[in-house]
């Protein structure tokens, strides 16, 4: 990701012979890695849901969860996995299941003038958030403390302690609930121009984008991570019909990757399957 440097910094290098300059951007990029490495193995060695810093971002944000942090940094900053070309300067975005707020960071820094709605019902990862959003001092993000459904209503949701938290409204759903969020329906959100919808909400993407199959018309770019839960039947079947359907092409990534899945399929919090599903217009 390209980052404009300081005025300064540009006055020095106007000054400086083309292989000074070669050798003082090596030094300089050498020195950024170090550093990088050194705070990643910082950020490996601490107890997982324990709450922290990284200036891994440059500027200082806060963490719930280092494992997940790392996870997350090295697929949205690292590869750009979720970078998306936008038709105008100030694009919508709604960033449903925000956690700390990674995504919305970077489409930030990508596109200033974005508007971003944030949604994130768990209330000690809404807090660090919100920290983070009013620390670096983004405009235009607006945060909704609510998960994102098919109603507005109030409903059980587990607390995980990092990026997995879930609504509870399967009967078969073998988490247990550990306290009550508010809920909004996605679909009052989708009747003016989108540019990019963004769904991690933990088995609840089916039901949602069924409600929204009608007005997914006026969205450009969708991201669903889809989850497949042992206990439950799995629906990528409808999911898929109903992207399709809204016109969209589709390209899927595995996130849940196993080698022999005949004899061994990964288990993650109950998940057999987890997919990256992006969807596009031609």
């Amino acid at each position: 990701m390209l980052v404009e440097q300081p005025y300064k910094e540009r006055n020095m290098l106007r000054r400086l012979a083309p292989e000074r300059v070669k050798r003082w951007y090596r030094w300089v990029t050498r020195a950024d890695s170090q550093a990088s490495e050194q705070e990643m193995k910082r950020l490996q060695s601490i107890p997982r849901y324990t709450k922290t810093t990284t200036n891994l971002l440059g500027p200082t944000i806060a963490l719930v969860d280092s494992v997940s942090f790392l996870a997350q940094y090295r697929v949205i900053f690292a590869r750009e996995k979720y970078r998306f070309t936008a038709k105008r300067p100030n694009p919508v975005i709604l960033d449903c299941g925000a956690n700390i707020g990674l995504m919305s960071i970077y489409w930030k820094r990508a596109y200033p003038l974005a508007r971003i709605i944030a949604f994130e019902p768990d209330p000690d990862v809404f807090e660090v958030l919100s920290w983070n959003v009013a620390h670096l001092g983004l405009a235009d993000i607006e945060l909704v403390q609510k998960a994102v459904w098919t109603c507005a209503d109030e409903l059980p949701f587990w607390v995980e302690g990092a990026d997995a938290g879930k609504l509870v409204h399967q009967t078969d759903d073998p988490s247990p609930p550990t306290r009550f969020v508010r809920t909004v329906r996605l679909r009052d959100y989708l009747d003016t121009e989108i540019d990019m919808l963004k769904l991690d909400i933990e088995g609840s993407e089916v039901e949602v984008i069924l409600d929204c199959v009608d007005r997914l018309k006026n969205v450009h770019n969708v991201l669903v991570e889809y989850h497949s839960f042992h206990s439950q039947k799995q629906r990528i079947d409808e999911l898929l019909h109903a992207l399709l359907a809204a016109d969209f092409r589709l390209h899927v990534l595995p996130d849940t990757v196993s080698r022999q899945p005949f004899l061994f399929r990964p288990d993650h919090l109950g998940m057999d399957l987890q997919l990256d599903i992006f969807a596009y217009r031609a």
